[in-house]
């Protein structure tokens, strides 16, 4: 079998060269105009949901982390980011543009199958990069909104040239947040017309994409429910660690920033105290979720459940975030059918991407082998990630297929 070292500090994609955003225009890119100027309370209340106070500034990465896609013709289905705090976030958004390249654009035939080879729909031109960009951000957006039943409704703060909320001992300005205009929405159809309108705000080299997105999603979900779903495990939605926050993983993939990855609801007690609710996973996902903590206690989140259940691993299309030992990715295969079809299932390719251009192909066997034993989660010879994904197929023979068909940084 052949081996690779992934998902350690050694593998990680050094930022070679910079990524610029793409030039436009100076019609396309329209004033932000309309909404309602943020007040001081509410600006406070939007930094200390995300990062805990608004006393000192967020960590430097999420102000200057646009959402910026690669080059067509080397890993055009992906996003391009150094690796900071906000690649929780970012592999969540990078999950769901596959999922609309691969999935939802794609025109079927009335035997289900693609009339084009899947891997094509993998090499967009840039207006399919675009639309996947914009397409994906107001789904996620529109999640987070839309579990506020019985009135789902989307919010996106865009910022203006103005500064509304002045610098003092209860609030450090951060060039972002004091300058918002809030906008609310009842339709997706009108979210996608309004984020596709400001893409470049996203997408900017100067801009704050991942801010304005995270912003999004907490402002859609309501500070207070977002403080809510964290059920008093944590008393704000990011965390420190290296890659960000796996709460913020959930709140894009399910619209609820839920500590309790099981399925459904769990009462749990003990002889001292009432058995209580915790929250999990509501319904069955689009996009999955993996994880393996590894031998690092300081991954492993310090409450019970912290592993997927069969929503999150059994997602309705074969794509799932990827948490190994505090680095995400993105695994996923162009089969739709793969995770309905039991014969599919016995043995085919897996594509593994992170957003700082790491590509592998790798092949899953499920069928029993006679001459030699499939890996375990206890091989100490397997790989990070060939654990992570030994946690969805137990018994599985993993092989590393070698160079996959796009040309990007080796891992």
């Amino acid at each position: 079998m052949i081996r690779k070292s992934v998902l350690g500090t050694s593998q990680e994609e050094i930022y070679e060269r910079v990524l610029y955003a793409r030039n436009r225009q100076p019609g396309s890119r329209p004033a932000v105009v309309g909404g309602k100027p943020i007040t001081e309370e509410a600006a406070i209340e939007l930094r200390v949901t995300a990062f805990g106070t608004a006393a000192c500034p967020p960590r430097g990465e999420w102000i200057h982390t646009p959402l910026i896609m690669r080059p067509c013709d080397q890993l055009g289905y992906g996003l391009a980011a150094p690796r900071n705090g906000t690649r929780s976030l970012l592999s969540a958004l990078q999950a769901h543009i596959i999922k609309w390249l691969l999935f939802d654009s794609r025109p079927m035939t009335k035997d289900n199958k693609s009339i084009v080879p899947p891997d094509s729909y993998l090499r967009p031109t840039e207006e399919r990069q675009e639309e996947a960009l914009w397409r994906a951000c107001s789904e996620v957006i529109w999640r987070c909104g839309s579990s506020n039943q019985p009135e789902p409704r989307a919010v996106v703060a865009l910022p203006a040239t103005q500064i509304y909320v002045l610098h003092s001992s209860q609030y450090y300005q951060d060039g972002i947040t004091e300058m918002l205009h809030i906008f609310d929405f009842k339709s997706l159809e009108d979210l996608q017309i309004f984020i596709k309108r400001y893409l470049y705000l996203f997408q900017s080299e100067e801009g704050s994409g991942a801010l304005l997105l995270l912003y999004a999603c907490i402002l859609s979900r309501g500070c207070e429910n977002i403080i809510k779903d964290l059920d008093g495990k944590l008393t704000y939605l990011l965390s420190t660690a290296a890659e960000g926050s796996l709460n913020v993983t959930t709140l894009l993939l399910t619209g609820r920033a839920t500590p309790y990855l099981h399925n459904g609801v769990q009462y749990v007690g003990d002889e001292d105290h009432y058995a209580m609710p915790q929250f999990g996973v509501l319904g069955r996902s689009a996009v999955g979720l993996l994880v393996w903590y590894g031998n690092d206690d300081s991954h492993t989140p310090n409450f019970s459940n912290q592993y997927p259940g069969s929503r999150l691993k059994t997602p309705a299309l074969p794509i799932w975030v990827t948490g190994c030992s505090g680095h995400y990715g993105v695994l996923f295969n162009t089969n739709r059918e793969l995770l309905r079809n039991y014969h599919a299932e016995r043995r085919f390719d897996i594509h593994y991407y992170t957003c700082g251009g790491c590509h592998v192909l790798l092949n899953v066997d499920t069928r029993a082998q006679e001459d030699q034993g499939p890996l375990r989660n206890d091989d100490i010879s397997a790989t990070p990630l060939e654990k992570l994904i030994l946690t969805k197929w137990q018994d599985a023979k993993i092989t590393w297929s070698g160079s996959a068909p796009f040309a990007g940084d080796s891992p």
